[in-house]
């Protein structure tokens, strides 16, 4: 099943609302920009779990008495 892409153009002097089909650029932008999206996702949940395992990292240390490292030592917030 192959569905069309569409855009919704609105005149707001007029009021008119007009549905049109993506023009082929505007589809390979649009498929460009996809990839974008889900490449800066999972960069960000990498990120996150990153400093999440940081974070828990310093926390053993703490408890344990152990020296943290600098990476570590900036993750605590007073």
């Amino acid at each position: 099943m192959s569905e069309t892409l569409t855009k919704t153009l609105v005149d707001c002097s007029t009021g008119q609302t007009t549905i049109v089909a993506l023009t082929d650029e505007e589809i390979a932008q649009h498929e460009v920009d996809m990839i974008a999206s889900v490449e800066a996702r999972a960069a960000r949940e990498t990120a996150y779990e990153a400093l999440a395992a940081l974070k828990e990292s310093a926390k053993t240390k703490l408890i344990a008495g152990q020296p943290l490292t600098a990476e570590e030592a900036a993750t605590i917030v007073i």
